[in-house]
């Protein structure tokens, strides 16, 4: 998995969270919209951030906050779901996203912390 990957599929994430939150606000819900909108575009930023990171540790540093954030917007994916603010379809959708992300974050870092033990 290329990294580009990676920050192509976080951005394109990151774009669709933007509009959720805008649907969102506009239907009067704010305090998810806010949290969504936070955590689901901090995936990208930190992936991007990991670009010019300072050695190994910094970039699987900024790689493992973007897992959390994944994970941190999964659950607010499901709980605008289980709360009727987004469609099934939606939900299915970015939550597939969000995960596809997850599992390429979770190998990025295991691939690094390997090749840094093999040192």
């Amino acid at each position: 998995m290329s990294e580009s990957k990676l920050r192509d599929l976080s951005m394109d994430f990151s774009v669709r969270i933007i509009a959720l939150v805008k649907d969102l606000k506009a239907k009067h819900e704010s305090v998810i919209a806010n949290q969504i909108g936070r955590s689901g575009t901090s995936i990208g930023a930190n992936i991007y951030e990991a670009k010019y990171a300072h050695g190994k540790k910094d970039f699987i540093s900024k790689l493992e906050i973007a897992l959390k954030e994944a994970s941190e917007t999964g659950y607010w994916l499901e709980l605008l779901h289980r709360t009727n603010y987004i469609e099934e379809s939606l939900y299915q959708s970015l939550n597939e996203q969000c995960a596809s992300i997850r599992v390429m974050l979770v190998a990025s870092c295991k691939t690094v912390k390997k090749n840094m033990d093999e040192k």
